[in-house]
């Protein structure tokens, strides 16, 4: 039996033992060091019992002493993943998940370990204006999951994610372009909001960005310019109500009045 198949068919026999191991309060990984498979059982019972911190350190402790192609190593990390982030612990988290499709890219657990890990870095972004390092580790590792496992039933909850989180990156290069906006530094205003068009077209942030955009453009008379985005503008959004209100059609888009 492949690793895929072991890493769900080994949980049965196992639930069933976990029952019978482990009370909280009394937990010590070194009991079980004889008996990975009796430390997996009493790790889980913790965990099912929402005693994150004693299955964290039990399956931790898995993770040091199976051997690397152990069918318990992939499981051990995944559910070390998942204490540590009912805990809060969401970058312990995210690595203990992706060391899954590191390690072992043809466990079944892989493309969901990716899907887990790409959440756990996202809650560590919550806001476009924060340092987005963790936002792109999240949409990497979402990333990873669409590119390495196509046909995986998590692949549209992991475009779901890109998608949000584009949004937020597109977030963030608008609100900077219209702080230099608001500020009459357009030349600065207009390489940001630039870029939100190019590098993030299907943001819903980026309706915004075609407007102000064409509103600096129309604010230092780059008359050709407001032309051409209004006829870019009028592809993308062709029944937008305040598009076809700033552009009306291409052809007289330098002629429209400029927004307020």
């Amino acid at each position: 039996m492949n690793r895929a198949r072991r890493s769900f068919v080994i949980l049965g026999p196992l639930l069933a033992l976990a029952l019978a191991t482990a009370c909280h309060g009394n937990f010590d990984p070194k009991l079980y060091a004889s008996s990975p498979e009796s430390l997996f059982a009493a790790s889980l019972k913790q965990f099912n019992a929402h005693h994150y911190d004693d299955a964290a350190k039990g399956f931790e402790q898995l993770t040091h002493d199976l051997p690397a192609r152990d069918a318990l190593l992939p499981l051990s990390y995944y559910y070390l993943g998942e204490s540590q982030e009912k805990n809060g612990d969401h970058l312990l988290a995210a690595q203990s998940f992706t060391r899954i499709s590191d390690a072992f890219p043809d466990d079944s657990l892989a493309p969901r370990a990716l899907l887990a890990g790409g959440r756990s870095y996202a809650k560590m972004w919550r806001k476009p204006e924060l340092d987005p390092t963790y936002g792109t580790s999240a949409l990497n590792t979402f990333q990873s999951l669409v590119s390495l496992y196509p046909d995986s039933h998590l692949v549209p909850q992991a475009n779901a994610e890109i998608a949000r989180l584009d949004n937020m990156f597109a977030t963030k290069d608008l609100d900077v372009g219209d702080h230099y906006l608001r500020r009459g530094a357009y030349d600065s205003a207009i390489i940001y909001l630039k870029d939100v068009i190019k590098k993030h077209p299907t943001a819903t942030a980026t309706h915004k960005a075609y407007l102000d955009l064409l509103t600096a453009y129309r604010a230092i008379k780059y008359d050709a310019d407001a032309k051409d985005l209004c006829t870019a503008a009028l592809k993308a959004y062709p029944n937008d109500k305040e598009v076809a209100k700033q552009c009306g059609s291409a052809s007289s888009a330098e002629a429209s009045t400029p927004r307020t």
